[in-house]
């Protein structure tokens, strides 16, 4: 048990007990109970991977309150039974999915719960690519843009490397994407490498690039198979029994692109020493002298859990055999983002009843099993193949919607050399609060000075998504509810695109969705999720829903013969409170100066400094604005060698922080480093 005094969530000092009480007082609902306490309002980790959830409904239980495990509001069912719901009526889309389930919930345009929970169902099922029929609004920014979204809104790139096995060529190719795209690059847990860095326009250039090499997509965003990690086995260890590096690419090879609620990863040892730490996955193979033991239930993470074991000297086919009923048996029947290891703690009867399922098929369901596995197998392909060869589909990634310039954060965002390699400055830890200034919702605003103006083609705009526009040196964020009007017209918004939060302009990649409120009515209203740490922003009143200490800017939009037109202030204004280098560049004095939102709180300023350090690259931008560590005077003259247009020779130890720019004010030369 937890005692009342343990801290759950360290982000805002939030202990078991605040919740318990919390729950005592009347909050019986997650989303009430994180306004109130803050809780999980942070990084997100405590709900995630914490003890929040079952600390909530235990205490539900003591007072004698029944809440059904719904998915959420929207839905009324939980994960197995949408499951069920789904596969028995072939539902194809998330709008069949959503007017089958929640005939008499008020409004019925989803949130961002439900959204990817569907979508990760229909993906297992049916195994359409995530971005295909409308698909792609529906998924979290990671699917959406088939990349991990990083913390100033760039992504990472990550190819599959079956097994950890990869040639010099391959590497090589790896290398020159890094160094034309300026990438950060970073050897993973799971034996492949991770780019950083990359802009989301960049993106399909980049992935051209690897899948004409022979990459695949490594599905490193997906809730589906990371990696299936490797020993060398008995190819070059004297103690192998058996070639793990060959089951494990087979093993790798077999369900990659495989969706299920949460991620998969699996390792593959060839000898009891355990090298590749196979009983600490989702599903773990160690080689024996007879063939292999399979180990299932086991992670990492947050909550570290033992693999147990289901089977033992099963031959090569046998394994997989067991490995296909296993994880189909395990996404049919887990709940939504639940790993493996806490669905197996929750199963009744424990590994004695995961046997007579998956080994002994006691319920006479191992045959249909394997054919829902082949099923889905059978439809695989690369997701990025897919997208570097649809023009359409590769359109999406461009930032902005009447705009082909890049994001205005690769130009303005500071960044700091780490050890020879570019990292985004650190988020200011305190943000403070953030109300309007120039939008139509800011107190006292005159809008005597606003005009209609062109942001683009209607048609370049996703239905039920949103997209960033580019005003003066502002980066807005317009969305469309496609139908939610009265007479079924589309309904439009528009906001700033920055999230108040951190700071970080990614508020038009968010999930749309709908709040119930308390009026008579029981009415919705449109609102928006931040991708990042899910801050829901009420898109008629800007006002933030689960944090009451920021509201975003808000513009009135029309659409008028197929353009979108906004009601804003004259770009000037609008420039003076939002445009990207206010909330992108520190203050040099080394003080602190007040937030450009005019009535928001302080930001801390950046340290005094000189140096000449630019980064080149290939791509004709302004040059970035650099951060450089140093501990004491770097080289012994106060600057930086260069390599590869970023600074080397940097000493162990982080100093002093200084701030550089380019070294001619302009243009970075077309540098081929």
């Amino acid at each position: 048990a937890i005692d009342d005094d343990e801290l759950v969530c360290s982000c805002n000092g939030v202990s078991a007990g605040c919740l318990r009480q919390a729950v005592a007082d009347g909050l019986h609902d997650l989303e009430d109970i994180k306004k109130a306490t803050k809780c999980g309002t942070g990084c997100g980790g405590c709900i995630a991977t914490g003890p929040v959830k079952s600390i909530i409904k235990k205490k539900l239980k003591e007072l004698g309150i029944e809440k059904k495990d719904a998915i959420c509001g929207c839905i009324p069912f939980a994960r197995k039974e949408l499951f069920d719901i789904i596969k028995v009526k072939e539902l194809m889309s998330y709008e069949a999915v959503i007017e089958a389930c929640s005939e008499n919930v008020p409004g019925k345009r989803g949130c961002e719960v439900c959204k990817p929970a569907v979508g990760s169902i229909l993906a297992s099922l049916w195994n359409d690519h995530v971005l295909a029929k409308d698909r792609a609004v529906i998924q979290d920014t990671n699917d959406r843009f088939l990349a991990n979204i990083q913390r100033n809104g760039t992504y990472s790139v990550i190819p599959r490397i079956a097994g950890g096995e990869v040639t010099p060529e391959m590497l090589g190719v790896i290398a020159d994407v890094g160094k034309k795209y300026g990438l950060y690059t970073k050897i993973t847990g799971g034996q492949r490498i991770d780019l950083f860095g990359a802009q989301r326009k960049d993106l399909p250039a980049i992935w051209k690039i690897l899948v004409d090499a022979g990459f695949e997509s490594g599905h490193a965003y997906a809730k589906a198979l990371r990696t299936v990690k490797s020993c060398v086995g008995s190819t070059w260890c004297r103690f192998g029994m058996q070639d793990s590096v060959t089951f494990a690419v087979r093993l790798e090879n077999r369900y990659k692109g495989l969706r299920s609620p949460h991620k998969l990863k699996s390792g593959v040892s060839g000898c009891v020493r355990e090298c590749a730490e196979a009983q600490g996955k989702d599903f773990g193979v160690v080689a024996t002298e007879k063939g292999w033991n399979l180990y299932v239930a086991g992670n990492g993470g947050a909550k570290p859990a033992h693999a147990q074991l289901l089977a033992s000297d099963v031959d090569d086919e046998t394994c997989v055999k067991l490995i296909d009923r296993f994880l189909m048996f395990y996404i049919a029947t887990a709940g939504p983002l639940e790993r493996t290891a806490p669905w197996f703690q929750k199963l009744e009867g424990g590994m004695g009843y995961l046997k007579s399922v998956i080994v002994e098929d006691k319920l006479g369901i191992c045959a249909d099993l394997e054919r829902m596995m082949e099923e889905s197998l059978g439809k695989y392909e690369c997701e990025w193949k897919r997208v570097v060869e649809d023009q359409d589909l590769w359109a999406n990634f461009q930032h902005y919607a009447n705009s082909t310039l890049p994001d205005d954060v690769e130009i303005e965002h500071q960044w700091v050399d780490m050890r020879g390699q570019l990292i985004p400055a650190p988020w200011e830890k305190q943000t403070g609060s953030f109300e309007p200034s120039v939008g139509k919702n800011a107190e006292g605003i005159d809008k005597t000075g606003f005009r209609w103006v062109d942001c683009g083609r209607a048609a370049e705009f996703p239905r039920n998504g949103g997209a960033a526009v580019k005003y003066g040196q502002s980066q807005l964020a317009v969305f469309c509810f496609s139908g939610r009007g009265p007479n079924g017209q589309d309904e439009w918004y528009a906001t700033q695109n920055m999230c108040p939060h951190k700071r970080a302009f990614v508020l038009a990649r968010g999930l749309l969705g709908e709040a119930p409120t308390d009026s008579a009515e029981g009415s919705a209203v449109p609102k928006v999720a931040c991708p990042h740490h899910k801050r829901q922003f009420d898109l008629t009143t800007g006002k933030c829903l689960n944090d009451e200490s920021m509201t975003i800017n808000t513009w009135d939009v029309k659409v008028e013969n197929g353009r979108i037109l906004l009601h804003l202030p004259p770009e000037e204004a609008l420039d003076a409170e939002l445009a990207t280098h206010k909330w992108q560049t520190k203050d040099k004095s080394g003080g602190k100066k007040k937030s450009p939102g005019g009535k928001g709180g302080d930001v801390a300023g950046g340290p005094n400094g000189d140096g000449t350090i630019y980064m080149a690259s290939k791509r004709q931008l302004e040059p970035r604005k650099v951060l450089r560590m140093e501990n004491g005077d770097c080289n012994g003259h106060g600057h930086a060698e260069m390599r590869n247009g970023v600074a080397n020779g940097i000493s162990n130890g982080l100093g002093k922080i200084v701030e550089t720019f380019g070294a001619d004010g302009g243009k970075c030369a077309d540098a081929d480093f």
